[in-house]
Formats: structure tokens, sequence, C-alpha cells
């Protein structure tokens, strides 16, 4: 054990002194964090657009100016309501010095064509024309109250109706069990998501261990290596070093992420964050990464050289990815035979369970040891298998594996 804390040492101290590694280490959060606030750049004209004041200059023909006044008031839109007499063949020369203004003329057109005139100024709240709509009501009314009818019938045919849903207690408990089953709470929603970006930030710093194995191979001195080390050391201290070397990529992105969305969205997810069920998340994060390793470092020895992978090595540098199969399947229903199946297939399994437990109120807890179980013995299994492969690939130059010679090797 010694030795391959020996190698794990020397794979971080390597790879923290590789600049193509540091570039990665933090360019990639900071990306993500440049892209949210250059995202909110274009929303925030906009949203400074929608919230700067308007000013509405009507024409009232009708007399319905009071009304409309006091419609506006009953409402958060920010408009300015002013009188005006100007004619509709002077507004556009009027409008071409003005910004945010807006000319409405109300005459007889709206109350025997129910059109009426509108013109704006070229930049102008994108959201006042749905705003002006609410003009409708006193429009309404001053068409109604032209047909002489009197003031209760006005009142009768003005207001609105609305539909009330009534339902009984029992129906009523067993809506709020299926809403709080369809919207998982914050206490699993936010570690799960947490730990599912801990298992991606491993798992994908742990697919290093294929350049890491072809190119000591590539550069010939693995024999160097394994004249002081046994391939099993080397083996297992390249799975420890890449470990850590992942959490740091993840401490390095929550440190640089996590202050950023805080800001951003004002949302308590430390609160949230620390709870119970994250030891269980981050435990099926780091078998997950034990499972791939395994595989990657297994496979990486079979490769003279990354650029010249084959079909197979190449597939298995997918096999991360085969989760997202079913993302859809999930989501639709976490509790179904295709949730059930992608649990215990042990290269989805992590990843499924996360997505799972994330989303169910209650947990299958037989489902979860049974496919804790299954990923254990798999990791087993894998490192076994990896150890064969990995010391007799580790000293194969010139050429890639084929599938017929790996399946040599581990029935020797």
């Amino acid at each position: 054990m010694r030795n391959s804390l020996k190698v794990a040492k020397w794979e971080i101290k390597r790879n923290m002194k590789n600049k193509t590694f540091l570039i990665g280490l933090f360019l990639t959060p900071v990306l993500i964090v440049a892209f949210m606030f250059i995202g909110s750049l274009f929303g925030d004209d906009s949203e400074d657009l929608a919230t700067e004041e308007v000013t509405v200059l009507v024409n009232d023909q009708l007399n319905i100016f009071s009304s409309l006044e006091e419609t506006v008031s009953e409402t958060a839109f920010n408009m300015k309501l002013e009188k005006t007499d100007i004619s509709e063949s002077e507004v556009e020369d009027v409008l071409k010095d003005k910004e945010n203004t807006a000319y409405i003329f109300m005459d007889q057109r709206a109350v025997e064509q129910g059109m009426v005139p509108v013109y704006t100024s070229e930049e102008i709240n994108p959201y006042f024309m749905d705003q002006i709509q609410v003009f409708e009501t006193p429009l309404k009314s001053n068409q109604l109250g032209n047909l002489g009818l009197t003031d209760e019938q006005l009142a009768i045919i003005s207001s609105n109706i609305s539909f009330e849903e009534v339902v009984s207690s029992a129906s009523d408990s067993s809506t709020d069990t299926d809403l709080e089953a369809s919207s998982p709470p914050f206490e699993k929603l936010i570690p799960g998501i947490f730990a599912g970006f801990v298992m991606l930030s491993i798992v994908f710093t742990g697919m290093a261990i294929f350049q890491s194995a072809s190119q000591e191979k590539k550069d010939k001195i693995a024999e160097i290596i394994l004249s002081s080390l046994t391939p099993g050391e080397l083996m297992n201290g390249k799975i420890i070093g890449y470990f850590v070397l992942g959490l740091i990529q993840t401490a390095v992105s929550i440190a640089i992420l996590l202050p950023a969305a805080i800001w951003k969205i004002d949302f308590p997810f430390m609160e949230y964050l620390f709870v119970p069920e994250l030891v269980l998340y981050l435990f099926i994060a780091i078998l997950g990464y034990l499972l791939f390793a395994a595989i990657f470092v297994g496979v990486g020895a079979t490769m003279a050289d990354i650029s010249t992978a084959g079909n197979f090595q190449g597939f298995v540098m997918m096999l991360p990815f085969a989760t997202f199969i079913f993302i859809g399947p999930v989501f639709s229903d976490p509790s179904g035979l295709w949730a059930q199946v992608g649990t215990y297939i042990p290269f989805t399994s992590p990843g499924v369970l996360l997505l799972r437990l994330t989303l169910l109120e209650n947990w299958p807890w037989l489902e979860v040891i049974i496919a804790i179980a299954i990923l254990l013995v798999c990791i087993g299994l894998f490192m076994k298998l990896a150890g064969k492969i990995f010391k007799v690939g580790i000293l194969l130059y010139g050429k890639n594996a084929s599938p017929k010679e790996i399946w040599k090797w581990i029935r020797a």
C-alpha cells in the first residue's frame, strides 16, 4: 500500500505541474461563470427596458380618461398618462424625437369597430402592447353604456366570472402526496445535484488514466517503474492519484461556481446541501468512480498510444455516458421498470441511482441495497481483471491489444 501511495503522490505532483491540467482546472468553471454573466447581460437590457416608464398620451374623445387612470393605478405597470389634442397626422413627426412614448386615440372607432390606433416610439417597453390590453375593460364599459343599460345591468355584465375548484379532504390529501412525489424537496435535490457533479468531475478526470498508462508505454518508462513496483501497486496508485485529482477539480469548480451561483440566483444552497442524504449520494459517486477507474486503467494499458485507440478502446471510453440512455424513462417514472433495470446495470447504476433517489419521495431501500451490492461486487471483479490486463498490457509495445488477446490475459 505504501508504494501505491507513492505512485498516487507522483501522479498528483506530475499533473499539478502540468500546464494543460492547470489550465483545464480553472478554465472550465471560469467559462461556466462567464456564460452565466454573459447571458445575464443580454437579459438585463431587456429587463431594464421593460421597467422604464412609458409616457402614454391619450387623445380622449370618449371621456374615459379618468377610467383609464384608475385602471392603470390598479396595476403595476410603469405608465404615465397624459391628455393630448394632437391629431393622427401629426403623430409620426412628433415621435421621431421621443423615446418610451405612445399616443392612443380613443374615438368612435373603438366603440363601433373595436379598434384603437396606437402609435409608439421606436424603442419602447417590449411588453407595452400587452400591458395596454387592460384598457379593454373601461372601453367595454363605455360601449355598454351607449346601449342605455342601467348601472345594475352594467355592473352584472362587467363583472368577471371565476371558477373555483372544490375538492374533498381525501382527494386534497392525495393531491398533496402526488405533488410531493412529483416535486422533490430541496433536501434531496440540491445534494443529489452536488453528488452528480462530484461523480462527473472525478470520472472525467479519471479518464486521464487512459493517457497516463499509454504515455508511459510510449515513453518506455513502464519497465523502469515496474523494476521497483508490482503492476498491482502501480495500477492502484494511479486510481488513487486520479481520484484525488478529481476531488481537487471538484473543489476548485465549487469554489468558483458556488459563490457565483449564490450571488446570481440568491438561493440558500448551503442550507439544503449538508443533509444526511449527502453521505449516501457521495458514497454512490465514489463507487461510480472506482468502477470506471478500474476499467480505464486496465484498458488504458492495452493501448500503444491514445491517438491510435481502436474501436474497442473508444467504446470503453463511452461507458460513463451510458446513463443518458435512461434519463428520459427515469424522469417519466422513477419507480418504473426501465428505472429499475438501469439501477441494476453496473455501468449505469451510479447515475441512475442518484437520479432516482433525487426524484423519489420514498426511497426503495431494497433496490438501493441490491444496486450498491452489485456495484461493490463489480468493482472487486473489475479491479481483479484490470490487474491481470495491466500486468501484461503495460509491457506490450507497438500495437493496441485486440479483445481476443485481452481475453487470453484474463484467462491466464
